[in-house]
Parts: structure tokens; sequence; C-alpha cells
């Protein structure tokens, strides 16, 4: 009997690794940075905060007025069935404070913003009222302490708005903002070294002769890579010599938290990436049980955190989304920022599969009329087939021990929208 080695279409091998192990096994060896940089608020969004923020005052600092209109003691309100009529004594606009006390019987005109005047803690809007000269007419629709904002209402002074490993948002700057912060504390960015291998790929510059392939992993990982919280790397590519693996590496690992290759790691003669990781420092090779992505290196050289990715386009970014980016932002600290969503959909095609594999077809997944989610796949389902990619804004999840689908089965779909 002719002896084979495992590939991957196989999915019954006896040391593929479950891809959830696969992750928590990754996720056990990280830690995250501790070193800081202080930044204005102006460049901080998509960074990890790394100090805790205490408000310095409250928000708003004084009690104001949440709408244009008039501003009274409440003891003036007429009571059920009546009216009542009272005197403009003054104006106030927004950013000005009236230092005098309203009369009874009186109110003050008084502009969204503006601090309430001493003693008044009601404010009718002006479209509720009717005015004729220095005097409006009130009836009794209105309650003691309406359209009134409360010093501190939104943030009181001393209270913590943003907890250290937030990823900062648009509205977290503004926030920021409002308490007159001009600099905040943030990790520093992560340095990431991205390289493709394989003395097939040439760069965009040049063309490649027959049998050569352009370099698409590099710019899909220097895309994906492109955050506020990233420096990147480019190692470009590196032809498969062992010595030329090794010394790029380990020169990218002086400075880099982690490196990212693309291509070697499978078991063809020319796959040298493998060999130039066990050379040169901590080595753990997993195929895990996922398709596409199979066959996946991990491990560290030096202080480096190393991942040798698949060569085939597809499987680099699913191995990416799936195991490097959450290395990402464990290494940040991050621990609040938005969600990858997972969802429910149905199936609108058969898929087949057998268990033993967690696989990853693409889809695109759309909302019915009748607020359904159905998801189909892009078509031809290939590790090499880019444009299944392209054209799709979801990963299809089959899960480990699921076999094949059938039409209108319901699947997991990964919405892009949380990971690109």
């Amino acid at each position: 009997m002719i002896k084979t080695q495992a590939n991957c279409s196989d999915g019954n091998e006896s040391d593929l690794i479950h891809f959830e192990l696969a992750k928590k096994m990754i996720l056990d060896h990280i830690s995250a940075i501790q070193d800081q940089q202080q930044i204005p608020i102006e460049k901080a969004k998509g960074r990890c905060l790394a100090k805790a923020i205490i408000s310095p005052i409250n928000v708003p600092a004084h009690t104001n007025s949440a709408v244009d209109g008039y501003a009274l003691h409440s003891s003036d309100l007429p009571i059920e069935n009546e009216t009542s009529t009272l005197t403009v004594q003054a104006t106030v606009l927004a950013g000005q404070f009236l230092s005098t006390d309203c009369l009874p019987k009186h109110c003050i005109r008084i502009m969204t913003g503006a601090p309430m005047p001493n003693g008044l803690d009601t404010v009718i809007m002006q479209e509720h009222c009717q005015r004729e000269a220095e005097t409006i007419h009130i009836d009794a629709r209105h309650k003691a302490g309406q359209n009134v904002r409360i010093a501190g209402e939104d943030i009181s002074q001393g209270a913590t708005i943003l907890a250290a490993g937030k990823k900062l948002t648009p509205p977290d700057i503004g926030l920021l903002a409002s308490l007159g912060l001009p600099e905040i504390k943030v990790k520093r960015k992560l340095r990431i070294a991205i390289a493709s291998t394989g003395d097939e790929i040439y760069s965009l510059a040049q063309t490649p002769p027959l049998g050569g392939l352009y370099d698409s992993n590099r710019y899909s990982l220097l895309a994906a890579l492109d955050r506020p919280d990233i420096e990147i790397i480019n190692l470009g590519i590196i032809r498969d010599q062992e010595n030329d693996l090794l010394n790029s590496f380990n020169s990218a690992a002086n400075y880099a938290d982690i490196i990212i290759s693309t291509g070697g790691v499978s078991v063809g003669e020319a796959d040298f990436t493998k060999a130039a990781l066990q050379s040169s420092g901590e080595f753990n090779f997993w195929k895990v049980a996922i398709k596409p992505g199979r066959p996946i290196a991990f491990g560290k050289i030096k202080q480096s955190t190393f991942f040798g990715l698949p060569g085939n386009p597809v499987a680099v970014l699913l191995t990416f989304y799936q195991f490097v980016l959450p290395t990402i932002d464990k290494m940040l600290g991050i621990t609040d920022q938005p969600i990858a969503p997972i969802i429910k959909a149905r199936s609108l095609e058969a898929l087949r599969k057998k268990p033993g594999r967690t696989e990853f077809p693409r889809g695109i997944v759309r909302l019915t009329k009748n607020g359904e989610w159905q998801v189909k796949t892009t078509g031809k389902q290939g590790s090499g087939i880019l444009s299944s990619m392209s054209m799709a804004n979801a990963f299809i999840i089959l899960e480990h021990d699921r076999s094949t689908v059938k039409k209108g089965e319901w699947v997991d779909v990964q919405l892009f929208s949380g990971l690109f």
C-alpha cells in the first residue's frame, strides 16, 4: 500500500488540533504590553486607553436649561384648570450667568445651555406659552423641574468615565474634550513585521515568469493591519532559503512584537519557514482542524511572537482574523471594543461538510423584509480563490462536529463588519 501524507482536504487526522483549542493555546501564550505614551486626544481614535479617565469636573458644570424658554419658580405654576401670567424680568443667554434673584410671579427668558438663575427650578418651553409684550401666559400642563439639566447629570466629578483597556471611539474623544483633557495615556503602538515567502512570489513592479505569482498576501495583511494602534514593518518578499528566512526573522525580532509570514509552513520540500523557526526560537507547529488554513506555525523568536500563516490567499485572511487578530487585541490590552457579531442565518443552499473540522465558507448575508437573516456562499470556495472573500460580507461558521447542512437550516455567520 502506498503511504500518503495528510493534506488540507483530510478531515480526520489524529494530530489535528480543534479550532477553539488552538485559539486558546495561542492566547494563553500572550501577555499585554505595558509601555505607554502620552498623545493628543485628536490622535487617539482607535488607540487603547492605558489609564482610566477620572472626571475632574461635573458635566454639565452648572444646572442649565435644556430648551429655549422661560425659567421660573415651580411655586408659580398654575393649579389644574387655571392659567398664570408672569412678568419677564430679564434674559440670560448661553454662556451668561444672571446674578440677580428672580422676583415672585416673574420669569427669566433663557436659552438652551444657559445656567439656571438662583432659586429657579423649572423651564417652560417657548412653544408652550403665550407671550404678550413683557408677560407670558402658561397653563397647568407643566411640572416642577421640567426641562432642567442638573449639574453633574451626565458625568459627576470623580467618576470613572473610561476604563483602561477601552479602544477609543469618536464619542470617547468628544467626551474627553468635554472634560477639558487635551492629552491622555494610551498603550504604545504594536510593532508588527510582515513578510511573504517563496521563490514563486513576485512584487507588483515585476512581471512574473511562467509559474510565478503576484504577491497578494502581503497587501492583504498591509490593509488588515492598517490601524492607528499598529506600526507595520514591511519585510517584503523573502526567498525560500533557510538562511535568508532565519536572518530576516532574527533581525525583525529585535524590534517587532509580532512577526507574520505567509507560505512555507506546509510539508513541501521547499517549505523552510518551519525549519527556520525551529532553529531560532520556541516553536509550536499545529495542523489545526479548520478549512481553509490547516497548516499554521506559532512560536517565538527572541521576544517576538511568530505566526507562520498558510500561503493560499483565503487561508491567510481567515487565519489572520481567527488567530492573529485576537492576539493583537490581547497584546494591546484591549478589553472593551466593538464586537464582531455572530448571528444565526438561514442557509439558502446545501453545504457539504464532514465532521472533524471547523469550516469557514465565505458568505453573503442579507436581511429579508420579514426580518430574517439569510446567507448563501459566494460560489467556489477554494483557498486560492480570493474573490470568494472580496464578494463576501461574512464567514459562515460550520462547527467541528457538524455534518452537511441542508438548504433552509440555520447556521452561524460572523459578520465582517466587526472584523475588518
